[in-house]
């Protein structure tokens, strides 16, 4: 190590704009990881936010070549989706005329349709045996005609490099190491121990007990005494070490970052947190790079980047033997200009290529499909206007797309779907708290506090049952960690947690619904009341509650984006959504992604009571918006693992609202037994198809030993802007989020982009976790739930050392093992407008338009007329 560092001075004095840039090196590079919270606040992200500069197909090349990552779906997915006829042979043929007609190929069309069919289709019927002695002959001749391969300029690692050369597992190493490291450092909740030093950074607490690391002989811990005092020092010294030229420090620093993407997305979440905090992602780098140094030491030199990768030319000729029929002999008898051709034909016309070209086919398929169910309802003639007895306002989750079809054909109901934060920049805070939750979309910064309140002598009460509760909770966890103490506990504690685990495993439903109401019945929560007007706050940087102004400008926002500006109904229901399961390190990720992961009941009540103010409703009609005098505002929640609908803020009601009122819950029953019955039959067998739904659903929600407590939001595919009436009555199979949209009210499409740069994007950032954690599972999901291991209180682990997983676990997205449930198919969106708003559109918002062009979402658009248009 001093031969490394004495290395390093005239480097850095040659190298000082390195020295200059490196934070906004760093900074650049962090772009091809995601920043990913703690797994008790999952939110839905998409794993490629910042690499929409380029397209679907470069990242995945890129991905492939660098970490072998696949980002198009695999055989057994597509397979799948063939038998089921998801894919159809038209849209898969008039895919692969599409990419023919964009390439330049000096040899007949027939023949390239031909190979290209065949390869497709894995059809053989022509296919020629070739013998190995023919075959070496062949290639040695055709040598100098081998294609370049298209990813030539990734860059990988030093220790990469030697993994290739050697076969050596440095990479996985290195890995180990920094696994370990990033665990001790960010543990705050399971540790009895903890990282000494951990408030100097992540390097210098690093750099402080990595001279006593029992994993490293000692000589290669003596080296460790002579580390720059300073991250960024030593990463330059690492740098300089391994030469990498300063062009090259970016695409070294990305290699590095995807090498453990969970961990490294993990820190720099955290580094955008606080101001304290945001050096951590370069003293990351640090550490790591220093260690692949020191691991690498002992193999110095190591090869060079070699810069042209040859495809390899036996794969090519034998893709043309089983695809095309080609003989040696044909080969032979061809001329070289057509030699060359062949072989650049079986190069581009690739794995990765035929698997694009069958997932623009799924997609093309689904979007056919949909095109029609759409169509049959435009066609039919507008029904009656009929008198609505209630007004409900859905969150645009896939989920809510069942549950407001079933009300809708029960009984005299309109529903409107809207993102399930209402347009509300809230953070919230519940009785007698300490965490504040922001609920709202993680994109988006809050501009205010909403925080819980009751009396006084409620809140002391309130506040006594809780510290009873926490003192239990603490007493354990010091017998559990203190040596002595710990022998007794199993003696003390073992007959009750028995009794617990034998009544949970054997009547989950039962059991868990008796310690929810003991849980109820002890913490007694009081009546609550919400901080809706403004005050400064001197324990945030936030203020408190709403300004008058502020009330008002949130409350048409919120009715202007849903579309209810008029013809009020008695009673109007703001519904917010959530989920219930036990033992599910998940639970979040059911919730609301459009509020953070956290139930969106909350800001359902914010907005219905803001609604209710008299002096708001007075100042709405500035607004265009007159809400008659017996209009009442309600707030409810739907729990979408029990399909149960749950009032949590009902107001005096006026006559007509509390008409409505009764009618809703005479019909719920009904509705949200229909409802379970539909979500149930698409989840696997595992109980009685004679049970009551419903009871089922409580089974699959209180059993902790359940490892699909529901499906999520799995099999979404398509992002409606548009009227209820357009996809009223469709059975959209909850693979749709519905957002309404008039555009007659957005002459100036102000609207119409703010649902594309937030719901829309929501839903894109939901619609690629699910993509990437079925085509990628190990890579960007989280592998089997029942081999997780909560680490460090803030993510899964697959045993006790992986990268910290950030997606969704299989089972959120596969039926079995065998089996997929979740279709990857990239987010459809759907906008109801004349073309001139679309164009208007793609024209102001530029991001949406490189989304569309890169391939990351697909766009289609329905005139007043009815015409489909494609934009992608």
């Amino acid at each position: 190590m001093s031969t490394i560092l004495a290395k390093t001075v005239n480097w850095r004095k040659e190298q000082e704009d390195l020295a200059l840039d490196l934070n906004e090196l760093v900074n650049s590079a962090s772009r091809v990881i995601a920043p990913y919270g703690p797994i008790h606040t999952f939110a839905a992200r998409s794993p490629w936010a910042e690499w929409e500069d380029q397209t679907f197909e470069q990242t995945a090349r890129k991905l492939k070549e660098l970490y072998d990552v696949d980002l198009y779906p695999g055989d057994l997915i597509l397979q799948t989706a063939w038998e089921k006829g998801e894919i159809r042979k038209e849209f898969l043929e008039k895919t692969l005329q599409q990419w023919l007609n964009t390439q330049r190929l000096e040899l007949p069309k027939e023949v390239a349709e031909r190979y290209c069919r065949n390869a497709l289709l894995q059809e053989q019927s022509t296919s020629v045996e070739i013998h190995s002695k023919e075959l070496n002959s062949l290639v040695a001749k055709l040598a100098p005609l081998a294609p370049k391969n298209r990813d030539e300029s990734v860059m990988r690692t030093f220790g990469q490099r030697l993994d290739m050369e050697t076969g050596s597992q440095t990479t996985q190493e290195l890995n180990r190491h920094m696994i370990k490291w990033c665990k001790l450092f960010f543990d705050k909740s399971q540790a009895v121990w903890k990282m000494p030093n951990r408030e100097e950074g992540f390097y210098q607490s690093w750099r402080r007990l990595i001279q006593y690391d029992p994993a490293l002989d000692r000589k290669t811990r003596r080296q460790f005494h002579q580390l720059p005092n300073e991250a960024g020092s030593a990463l330059l010294a690492a740098l300089s070490v391994l030469d990498i030229r300063y062009s090259d420090v970016q695409g070294y620093l990305e290699a590095h970052l995807l090498a453990l993407p969970g961990w490294a997305g993990t820190i720099l979440w955290h580094s955008q947190q606080s101001t304290g905090e945001n050096s951590l992602l370069l003293d990351y780098l640090a550490v790591r790079i220093t260690m692949e140094l020191t691991l690498l030491e002992p193999h110095f030199p190591i090869p060079k980047q070699i810069s042209e990768v040859k495809t390899s030319m036996e794969e090519l000729l034998i893709a043309w033997a089983k695809w095309g029929g080609m003989t040696i002999k044909e080969w032979s008898l061809l001329p070289i200009n057509q030699q060359k051709a062949r072989l650049d034909l079986a190069n581009r016309f690739d794995k990765m290529l035929q698997n694009r070209i069958w997932l623009e086919a799924w997609e093309k398929t689904y979007e056919e499909q949909l095109r029609k169910k759409l169509a049959i309802k435009q066609s039919k003639p507008a029904d009656q206007v009929k008198p609505v007895l209630a007004q409900f306002a859905f969150c645009i989750d896939v989920r809510s797309e069942p549950f407001r079809r079933k009300l809708e054909k029960i009984g005299p109901f309109e529903t409107y779907g809207t993102a399930g934060f209402f347009g509300l920049p809230i953070e919230t805070c519940k009785l007698n708290s300490q965490h504040r939750h922001r609920s709202l979309p993680i994109m988006s910064k809050p501009q205010l506090q909403v925080l819980e309140t009751a009396s006084e002598e409620a809140l002391k009460r309130h506040q006594r049952q809780k510290n009873t509760i926490s003192s239990v909770r603490s007493v354990f966890k010091e017998l559990k960690y203190n040596l002595l103490t710990s022998l007794l506990l199993p003696e003390i504690s073992g007959p009750w947690l028995s009794l617990q685990t034998l009544l949970r495993s054997i009547l989950p439903r039962g059991a868990g619904r008796a310690f929810q109401i003991l849980m109820e019945k002890w913490q007694k929560k009081p009546a609550v009341n919400l901080t809706l007007d403004y005050e400064h706050s001197a324990d945030s940087e936030l203020p408190v509650g709403f300004t008058e102004k502020e009330k008002v400008q949130y409350a048409a926002q919120a009715l202007k984006t849903m579309g209810l500006t008029d013809h009020f109904a008695p009673l109007v229901v703001i519904s917010g959504h959530g989920s219930h399961s036990t033992n599910n390190p998940y639970a979040s990720a059911l919730d609301c992604g459009a509020c953070g992961g956290a139930s969106s009941g909350f800001n359902a009540r914010v907005l219905a009571e803001l609604c209710n103010l008299e002096k708001v409703r007075q100042e709405l009609v500035n607004e265009g918006i007159s809400i008659p005098k017996e209009t009442v505002f309600a707030a409810a929640e739907h729990v979408t693992t029990l399909d149960d609908f749950r009032w949590i803020y009902v107001p005096q009601l006026s006559p007509s609202a509390k008409k409505a009122f009764d009618r809703i819950n005479a019909v719920l029953p009904i509705v949200c037994e229909d409802v379970c019955k539909e979500r149930l039959k698409q989840l696997p067998k595992l109980g009685n198809e004679r049970k009551i739904a419903k009871t089922e659903a409580h089974r699959f929600a209180e059993d902790w030993s359940e490892v699909r407590p529901e499906w999520g939001l799995a099999r979404n595919a398509a992002f409606i802007i548009g009227s209820r009436r357009m996809t009223e009555e469709c059975d959209l199979e909850g693979r749709a989020f519905l957002h309404n949209y008039n555009w007659r009210k957005d002459k100036n499409g102000s609207l119409l982009t703010s649902i594309i740069t937030g719901p829309a994007t929501v839903a894109q950032w939901i619609n690629l976790q699910y993509f990437a954690s079925t085509v990628a599972p190990h890579y960007y999901g989280s592998g089997n739930k029942t081999t997780q291991t909560v680490t460090a209180g803030i993510g899964v682990m697959q045993g006790n050392a992986s990268d910290l997983l950030t997606g969704l676990p299989w089972q959120s997205v596969m039926t079995s093992d065998q089996e997929v449930f979740h279709s990857p198919i990239r987010l459809l969106v759907v906008i109801q407008a004349p073309k001139e708003y679309v164009k208007r559109l793609l024209e102001h918002v530029p991001a949406f338009q490189q989304k569309v062009q890169n391939g990351w979402v697909r766009l289609a658009s329905i005139g007043p007329d009815g015409q489909w248009v494609n934009w992608t």
